[in-house]
């Protein structure tokens, strides 16, 4: 449940702002409603949907990230300043997985709401994730399983604006997959695009199309347009990967242009500020990549996965699980060592 929130005099200047941004997302669903008899005569193309950067100011910076929780756990820790201002003060996308109900993903892009900030969440809950690494195994455990899960995840988002990636890793996978499961797969992210167009209409939805180390833009584009990519905003590349600005947009561009050049996509830039060594579990000499930000040859470039949350028990942390922060990975990512 939302944490409950202080009355607010209604001349306050964060009430102004919400007022406007209520008025202009009623404005985008009227203009939207007028459109779908002319929408529905013209070829599908790149899904339609209200603006979320213009129904916001900004990306959300959440204190409940894994760094941040970090910082305001060991305030006499001499890495906590640094951590603070390269990592935790930068928004991050969150990430819901197995466990994890409408109630959680409700409140946390509830919170960035009353802010009037944008959040950024990745979805991760596929039977059979992380197929071919295997450091993050597990989803959710059967079909219906899953699609009851998604329907909840984006119900709870509802008409608030959010930028949402979808299933990271999971068209990249299928050369460890069998035939059956890349069919179950592919259904479910259809589904999973369908809910996002359906039930979130204010969110910008980026399936994920691996990186530019994993498959090439040929073999990638018919694998997003079987998943339904046609669906949703677009889709997203180089998530907790390593690949530098260049080689991710290369490879990005090549992918769209394969899919007809109608999506748009994101670049997860966390930890790419030294490009990629060829490894991709906890890699030495990595560094902070650009902050997030609209443009940059991309649509958006972000934080998708949490700089110094570790890949899994391997690299220079074979002690750390997957998902776990470490402060000695972020300052590594911080100092590019």
């Amino acid at each position: 449940m939302p944490e409950p929130r202080a009355p607010r005099q209604p001349d306050s200047p964060h009430e102004k702002r919400h007022t406007v941004h209520t008025k202009t997302r009623l404005a985008a669903a009227l203009a939207c409603t007028a459109a779908v008899l002319t929408w529905s005569l013209t070829t599908a193309g790149t899904a339609a949907a209200a603006d979320p950067l213009t129904l916001t100011s900004g990306f959300y910076v959440s204190p409940e990230s894994s760094p941040a929780v970090w910082v305001a756990a060991n305030p006499t820790d001499s890495r906590a300043a640094s951590i603070q201002t390269n990592i935790a003060s930068r928004p991050i996308g969150r990430w819901f997985g197995t466990g994890s109900t409408g109630s959680a993903v409700a409140s946390y892009v509830g919170k960035a709401d009353s802010h009037d900030k944008l959040p950024v969440v990745v979805a991760y809950n596929l039977p059979g994730r992380d197929a071919c690494g295997g450091e993050s195994s597990g989803g959710a455990g059967s079909v219906a399983e899953y699609k009851t899960w998604i329907s909840t995840f984006a119900a709870a988002i509802a008409d608030r604006p959010a930028v949402v990636v979808i299933e990271p890793d999971a068209l990249g996978d299928f050369s460890c997959m069998t035939q059956t499961a890349i069919d179950e797969r592919l259904d479910m992210l259809r589904y999973a695009t369908e809910m996002f167009q359906e039930k979130a209409p204010n969110t910008w939805a980026y399936l994920d199309g691996g990186n530019a180390g994993w498959t090439s833009a040929a073999t990638m584009a018919p694998r997003l347009d079987a998943a339904g990519v046609d669906n949703v905003r677009g889709f997203s590349v180089n998530v907790s990967n390593y690949y530098s600005n260049s080689a991710s947009l290369t490879y990005a561009n090549a992918v769209n242009a394969e899919l007809g050049g109608t999506a748009r996509f994101v670049v997860d830039t966390s930890r790419n500020g030294n490009g990629s060594n060829g490894e991709w579990c906890n890699p030495a000499g990595r560094k902070l990549g650009t902050p997030p930000q609209t443009g940059g040859g991309a649509e958006m470039l972000l934080w998708v996965k949490t700089p110094g949350n570790s890949d899994g028990e391997c690299g220079i942390a074979p002690t750390v699980p997957a998902g776990v922060f470490s402060p000695d990975l972020a300052m590594r990512l911080i100092n590019g060592t």
